[in-house]
C-alpha cells in the first residue's frame, strides 16, 4: 500500500501571497485546501495571545516596539498587512489591493479569532481543519504563555481530545520546557519539538517522553534523509519546514514525511496530488 499523503500545513497562512498571520493569508490557505493552519503565538501585556512571529512588531506592522510590552489596544490600529505590498511584485500588490479596505484583514490577528476560523471551516475533503500552534520563547511571561493557551483551547473544547489522532490542535515549540508545560496541562494534545539542527541525543530518532513528533528544518532531511526512518522506527511522526519548491516536495514525499509545512500550501497540495 502506498504511504498516505502528508498533511499540508499553511505556514503563517498562505504567506507567500498575503502578509503572514493575517486573516487574508489564512482564508486563502483554506481556499487552497490546506489541512492545517500554522501560527506563532505571543502574549500581549494584557494577556492576549496574538499571532506574531517576531519579538518586535517593526517588521510586520507600521508600528514599533516589543510586543510583550504592548496591550491589544495598542496594536488595534496598526497595519499588519501592507508591508507585503511594498515588495516590487505586481502579484502581491494585486493581492493586497483586494483586502486594503478591510480593517479586519489588516489588523493584528488574535489566536482566538484564528481558532474560530478553523472551527468554522472544513477541508475540501470535508475533514476538520487543524491548527499547528507554535509557542515563542524566551519571553518575559514564561509559563503564562502555555497556561493562557490551554485556557483558550479549553474554552473551545479543544484541550482534551479523545486521542492524539483526533486532536484538531498540535502545539509546537523550539523550547522543550514549553512542550513539557503543555503536556502537564493537556497531556493528550500532540506536541512537536522543532529543531533547526538535531542534537546528538536525538539523532537515533528518540524524543523526550512529553514530545509526540519531531519537526525539523528542510536542510536536516536533505543532509540526513535517514533521520526520517529513524524517527518512524521510534513510532513518532515527523514534520518538515519550510517546503515550497517542487524538488523539495518530491523529496519529502518520497521519504515518507508525515507533515509538510509550507508558505505555498496550494502549490504543495497540487504537487502531492500529481504524485498519486
Amino acid at each position: 500500500m502506498p504511504a498516505p499523503a502528508p498533511l499540508v500545513v499553511a505556514h503563517r497562512g498562505s504567506s507567500a501571497a498575503h502578509a503572514e498571520h493575517t486573516l487574508a493569508a489564512y482564508e486563502l490557505a483554506l481556499q487552497e485546501g490546506a489541512d492545517s493552519l500554522e501560527c506563532d503565538v505571543r502574549l500581549t501585556r494584557d494577556g492576549v495571545l496574538v499571532c506574531v512571529h517576531d519579538r518586535r512588531i517593526d517588521r510586520v506592522s507600521d508600528g514599533q516596539g516589543v510586543l510583550s510590552t504592548l496591550e491589544l489596544a495598542d496594536l488595534a490600529d496598526l497595519d499588519f498587512a501592507s508591508w507585503k505590498a511594498r515588495q516590487d511584485d505586481p502579484v502581491l500588490q494585486e493581492a493586497w489591493a483586494e483586502v486594503e479596505m478591510d480593517a479586519e484583514r489588516r489588523s493584528v490577528l488574535t489566536l482566538e479569532r484564528l481558532v474560530q476560523l478553523a472551527l468554522d471551516s472544513t477541508t475540501p475533503a470535508g475533514r476538520p481543519v487543524q491548527l499547528h500552534i507554535e509557542t515563542k520563547h524566551p519571553t518575559r511571561y514564561g509559563g503564562l504563555v502555555e497556561r493562557e493557551l490551554i485556557a483558550l483551547l479549553t474554552r473551545y473544547g479543544l484541550a482534551s481530545p479523545a486521542g492524539r489522532a483526533a486532536s484538531r490542535v498540535t502545539v509546537m515549540s523550539y523550547a522543550l520546557t514549553s512542550l513539557r508545560r503543555v503536556h502537564s496541562l493537556a497531556p493528550v494534545l500532540p506536541t512537536v519539538l522543532l529543531m533547526d539542527r538535531v542534537p546528538v541525543r536525538y539523532r537515533d530518532g528518540r524524543l523526550p517522553l512529553q514530545v509526540s513528533a519531531a519537526g525539523v528544518a528542510l536542510r536536516v532531511v536533505k543532509k540526513h534523509p535517514g533521520f526520517v526512518q529513524r524517527v518512524h522506527e521510534q513510532g513518532r511522526p515527523l514534520a518538515v519546514f519550510t517546503v515550497d519548491e517542487r524538488d523539495d516536495v518530491e523529496l519529502v514525499a518520497a521519504l515518507g514525511v508525515d507533515i509538510v509545512i509550507s508558505n505555498l500550501p496550494g502549490r504543495v497540495k497540487q504537487l502531492l496530488a500529481a504524485r498519486t
